[in-house]
């Protein structure tokens, strides 16, 4: 990689993040920390506003952008591989969001990379997540996301029944089924639940604020530590 197209990746890399560390940056450019120090050094020389320093990691200054960027061909097709894929494994919703944002993406496209694109022999089954677990999938996502407690009716792997209200943090596909995990306030702990096995699902008016030990951040710390 030429240092320019260097220099101009991590700009582009440090303001699609919050917090970015050399040590990402050298990962993921395939060159030394001590390189991407002096990258950073000679971009703040130019004058773009890049917060942070060595050891701690780095942040654009608000108020800074780039000029928008044109998709090159293999992009566009890495796009519109991603597109079709995530389609048949998310809920009907996102689906529909899915193909809008997309239809906007190829439309600012030129004509050759657009035809390119379209034409990628690159598809998934349709259909492949039932109509239950998509609805249950959207449900799901939109609590996360508005943070309602929810109760449900729930079988184990031996089919026996219980009932479970929960403080949904996540939802994970494994490859063959998606899941949740969820502050389970029965268990009064992090739990797994496989959404093929929720027999019924009602979202509360409760709302529930993060609390210590109880977060996702907290359950991805157990998990990793346990592992």
């Amino acid at each position: 990689m030429r240092r320019a197209d260097r220099l101009f990746q991590i700009v582009q890399l440090i303001r699609g993040r919050r917090l970015t560390t050399a040590a990402f940056l050298a990962r993921r450019l395939e060159v030394s920390e001590r390189t991407v120090y002096r990258d950073v050094a000679d971009l703040q020389l130019q004058g773009v506003p890049i917060e942070g320093e060595a050891g701690v990691g780095y942040r654009l200054g608000s108020g800074f952008d780039l000029p928008p960027l044109m998709f090159t061909q293999d992009e566009a097709a890495a796009l519109v591989a991603s597109a079709r894929l995530a389609q048949s494994w998310v809920d009907a919703a996102m689906a529909r969001d899915i193909e809008a944002a997309l239809g906007k993406i190829l439309s600012v496209l030129p004509p050759a990379a657009r035809v390119s694109a379209e034409s990628l022999a690159l598809y998934a089954p349709a259909y492949v997540l039932d109509a239950g677990t998509r609805d249950r999938l959207q449900t799901l996502r939109e609590a996360v996301q508005s943070r309602h407690k929810l109760r449900m009716d729930y079988r184990d792997v031996a089919g026996a029944p219980s009932q479970r209200t929960v403080r949904p943090l996540g939802c994970f596909y494994w490859g063959k089924v998606w899941t949740f995990s969820a502050w389970c306030e029965l268990r009064d702990d992090f739990r797994g639940f496989r959404l093929d096995r929720i027999d019924t699902i009602e979202v509360l008016p409760e709302r529930f604020r993060d609390e210590p030990g109880k977060t996702l951040a907290d359950m991805l710390r157990k998990l990793k530590a346990d592992a």
